[in-house]
């Protein structure tokens, strides 16, 4: 008769084995904000919006991998050479080089404006200005020291963060 262990290694090694795979493919889809050098190469130096180009404001710009290959990029702009008209509704840019969901609306690949409202919108606009999707910006009054543009991660994506104001941002 074979010991009662032999019988059980073989499930629980392909169990372990199992496990393993899964926590490592769930490991290479996590949300990483990008910092430092990572963060430099990425964010584009000015962006065009409605006609216009502006020079980025690279210390309030933040980007993440969402997956291999699959990021979002953000960052405010100097809106100065703008119109008023613009600037009221445009204050930064968006990329995403995959599927995302934006305040749970789906936004496609692509580069966008956006801007957050005085009324707690978070609107994003294509670069001729057209506006896309307009969510509801929550609140974080918790935030000890807020910032003009951050991103930070959540348990339900990445949050992009105006001030107190933010978005959530999930991969699609």
């Amino acid at each position: 008769m074979k010991p009662l262990g032999h019988f059980c290694s073989k499930p629980l090694l392909a169990i372990s084995l199992i496990a393993c795979a899964t926590f490592t493919a769930i490991a290479q889809e996590q949300v990483v904000v990008l910092t430092g050098a990572q963060l430099t190469r990425i964010v584009p130096s000015s962006f065009y919006f409605e006609g216009q180009s502006a020079p980025t404001q690279m210390r309030n710009a933040a980007a993440a991998r969402l997956g291999p290959k699959r990021h979002v990029i953000a960052g405010l702009v100097d809106t100065s050479g703008y119109s008023s008209e613009v600037r009221a509704k445009y204050e930064g840019f968006l990329i995403t080089d995959s599927a995302v969901s934006v305040g749970g609306a789906d936004l496609g690949v692509g580069a966008y404006g956006f801007g957050f409202s005085n009324d707690g919108k978070f609107n994003v606009f294509d670069v001729a200005g057209t506006r896309l999707i307009s969510v509801d910006a929550a609140k974080d009054s918790a935030m000890r020291r807020p910032r003009p543009l951050i991103m930070v991660k959540a348990d339900d994506g990445l949050r992009l963060y105006s001030g107190r104001d933010y978005v959530i941002i999930a991969a699609k």
